[in-house]
């Protein structure tokens, strides 16, 4: 199995299996000196770890990261950061019942058409449980970016047809991690989590929108032709498992715009030398990125997930065999990914941007 790799120069490989022993992963690519606090790593494993209220799933996992090289006295030494996480709440019994049948919109028949083979115990390497290991190195990658002034904060949007109007100017970004629907507005929120758990109860899911802004990106990152910021930025996003559409800047709204409209007038420097600008922009409508370079002004995005696969409610399918059955899903699932998938948002930016940092460094002297 192939693209188990994200990144170029800041890399992270990622191993193991839903109800396998472990998952884990090796970043490569880390400078050395950088210090690791793990308490922050593990906080942010906290935030994506199932169990943590009545809207996600109840699997009961602890999360904890266990880092095997790399890191001396805290600090990293530039070889490899080898780390695992450990299963510990593995109940491949769960899914017995769909050992030769596809579960409607899961990767098993896609799988087993391109292996020949596949792990039915909770879908294997196709499961979301994978993403524990992009949020360790997320994490880390975060660490690098405060160095440089750079934040990343994303928070839920919308459920279903309940959306945050707001612009996020008008947000409170510490306010995301006060509910379990990590949306910054606490009447929202109420009627977010409210919408979810009447969702669960029909044995039904829903899905919805992440929003993420990055503030402090230098004027510089990004590589085109192919490797346009927003282009890195897309895929990371639609790498994570769920995920049905990104758009950033003002997106397919734009559409409805003229180019009178929606292009971003510069507005006159404060700082004039031939090493020191500060360009800006009336409006954003770019997302704060043209022509795949960061402009220096805000990035922001936005994430569509769709409602999560497994329902526990009766559906058609068909076995390995093609022949015609019926089946109900089981087991501990989300009724709604998206609360548990804005750190996994967050963490997949944050290595698109500190691969690009490092890449800047390379341009010019």
């Amino acid at each position: 199995m192939s693209g188990n790799s994200f990144g170029k120069l800041f890399t992270l490989t990622t191993f193991g299996e839903s109800h396998g022993e472990a998952m884990g992963g090796i970043i490569d690519g880390c400078p050395a000196g950088l210090t690791i606090d793990i308490s922050f790593v593990q906080s942010e494993l906290h935030r994506r770890k199932p169990g943590q209220s009545s809207i996600v799933t109840q699997r009961k996992e602890s999360d904890t990261v266990e880092f095997l090289s790399g890191i001396f006295d805290s600090k990293t030494t530039g070889t490899p950061i080898g780390f695992i996480i450990k299963n510990e709440n593995q109940k491949p019994k769960d899914y017995e019942h769909i050992k030769d049948v596809y579960r409607p919109s899961h990767a098993d028949y896609t799988y087993e058409a391109k292996y020949g083979i596949r792990d039915y115990r909770g879908g294997g390497r196709s499961s979301a449980r994978e993403t524990v290991s992009r949020v360790v190195a997320g994490a880390i990658a975060k660490l690098i970016l405060k160095q440089h002034g750079i934040t990343v904060n994303a928070y839920t949007s919308q459920v279903g047809d309940i959306k945050l109007l707001k612009d996020y100017h008008d947000l409170d970004f510490s306010k995301t991690e006060t509910n379990a629907v990590r949306c910054p507005d606490e009447l929202i929120a109420e009627t977010m989590i409210h919408h979810i758990e009447q969702i669960k109860k029909e044995g039904d899911t829903i899905g919805g929108i992440i929003s993420c802004v990055i503030k402090g990106t230098p004027a510089k990152l990004g590589e085109p032709v192919f490797d346009k910021l927003h282009a890195d930025l897309g895929k990371a996003m639609l790498s994570i498992n769920a995920v049905k559409g990104f758009e950033y800047g003002s997106g397919f709204e734009g559409v409805k715009m003229k180019g009178s409209e929606h292009n971003d007038e510069f507005i006159e420097s404060k700082v004039q030398s031939p090493k020191s600008k500060d360009v800006r922009t009336k409006t954003n409508h770019s997302g704060g990125i043209q022509g795949g370079i960061s402009n220096g002004e805000d990035i922001y995005f936005r994430v569509a997930f769709k409602p999560v696969a497994t329902i526990m409610q009766k559906q058609d399918t068909v076995n390995n065999k093609g022949e015609a059955m019926e089946m109900q899903g089981k087991g501990r699932h989300d009724a709604c990914v998206v609360p548990r998938a804005v750190p996994i948002v967050e963490a997949m930016a944050a290595l698109v941007l500190v691969d690009f940092l490092l890449r800047s460094k390379t341009n010019r002297i």
